[in-house]
């Protein structure tokens, strides 16, 4: 089965973010706007138990922290993808790595770049438009993270929670 790890930001976050994705992302109806920590690996069945019990550890060593997003930006000319970009913070990098030490399957493909996609798989002339006109409106947020969670495929494409892991908890 395909897992993944993410964070689900605030409501408010969600709510902006798709009100562009409605629009412009095809994985709107798939998943909710979301910080990847982790690309999707595959795992056995039988064998998830071990992941979720290393992703506990993981949490209970990880404290609580805030990121912010300031802005917008793209992964143009490679894919284009318009993005709210994550501010880089310690504390985001440091989850990050941590994921990556775990026996967790390794399949990252991209570099650890922390975003919420609001749209992707555009033509050249539509991101260009459209990364035109969102550079005008501005994003703001701050907010305090405090859990992440390990999602599961389903064989529509769509995903779903597996399991949350509250962070500095037991």
């Amino acid at each position: 089965m395909k897992y993944g790890i993410a964070i689900f930001p605030s409501k408010d976050i969600q709510d902006v973010a798709n009100s562009y994705r409605m629009r412009y992302d095809p994985h709107y109806a798939l998943i909710p706007p979301h910080i990847t920590l982790k690309e999707a690996f595959e795992e056995d069945d039988e064998d998830i138990e071990k992941v979720v019990k290393e992703l506990s550890e993981v949490a209970k060593e990880t404290n609580p922290f805030s990121f912010a997003i300031r802005k917008l930006s793209t992964f143009s000319p490679v894919t284009n993808t318009i993005y709210m970009k994550v501010e880089a913070s310690e504390e985001l990098q440091n989850l990050h790595e941590r994921l990556n030490r775990t026996d967790i399957p390794k399949e990252d493909t991209f570099n650890f770049v922390p975003h919420i996609t609001i749209a992707q798989k555009l033509s050249d002339d539509e991101h260009s438009d459209v990364y035109g006109s969102l550079q005008m409106k501005s994003f703001e947020f701050e907010e305090r993270i405090d859990r992440f969670q390990l999602l599961y495929q389903l064989d529509n494409g769509s995903w779903t929670v597996y399991e949350t892991f509250r962070l500095g908890k037991g």
